[in-house]
């Protein structure tokens, strides 16, 4: 498994370099924004780890220009910036995950190893709800038949919802298997709902039949309206 991380400190460069190593990952650093696009975009890795803050090019604008290049590649920002609202910017650009520093290697370890096992699903797993199809392999969202582009927690939250369709999906559930995470808190109700609205306006704005729902105080439901 390959790793590219672009990141220009040098000390905790060198430090997830070693660790992730011992790990038998094969890993290459980046020291810079424009540096770590140009890898990003021209050569293949399993993952990147980008920090936020970056001297040439903000991690913002390189996570937003691979994505723009359709590089599918799974980013995992490492950043100090705790805001809510850089987290909802980095989720919403494409980020697959995110992770305040100061964190442990441990947890870094446990989420690496989650975003490489979604990306090593087998190609023939594929949910579907009405005329909504998720292709797991391939990572594609499709609706009528017109493909809707997802950012990374878009996607993980529609998996969740079609494999609970027609059951309330809480918060806590989607705090436990989208992000990772034990317990609720309010920053994190409001990262959800945001992304939520999102992914509303993507697969059910441009249709008649509505297929997402909020049950207030309890959470979401994908398919017909609950009474």
């Amino acid at each position: 498994m390959r790793i590219l991380v672009i990141e220009d400190e040098k000390k905790v460069a060198k430090a997830l370099r070693e660790g992730l190593e011992a790990e038998r990952y094969e890993v290459r650093v980046a020291a810079d924004g424009e540096g770590g696009f140009l890898q990003a975009s021209r050569d293949s890795f399993d993952l990147v780890l980008l920090d936020l803050v970056l001297p040439g090019r903000d991690g913002i604008d390189v996570l937003t220009a691979l994505r723009e290049r359709k590089v599918t590649t799974p980013v995992f920002v490492l950043t100090a910036r705790d805001a809510v609202e850089d987290r909802v910017r980095g989720l919403d650009g494409g980020a697959d995950d995110y992770l305040v520093k100061p964190f442990t290697f441990p947890e870094l370890l446990a989420r690496i190893r989650a975003l490489l096992r979604r990306g090593r699903l087998d190609p023939t797993r594929k949910l579907q709800h009405d005329d909504l199809r998720m292709d797991l392999g391939a990572r594609k969202v499709t609706r009528r038949d017109q493909s809707l582009e997802l950012t990374g927690k878009e996607f993980e939250i529609l998996e969740c919802l079609l494999r609970h369709r027609g059951r309330i999906v809480s918060r806590e559930l989607l705090a436990r298997e989208v992000w990772h995470v034990g317990a609720r808190a309010t920053p994190l109700d409001n990262v959800i709902d945001v992304t939520m609205v999102r992914l509303r306006r993507k697969i059910d704005d441009p249709f008649e039949k509505k297929l997402l729902h909020t049950v207030r105080g309890v959470g979401f439901f994908l398919g017909a309206r609950p009474e």
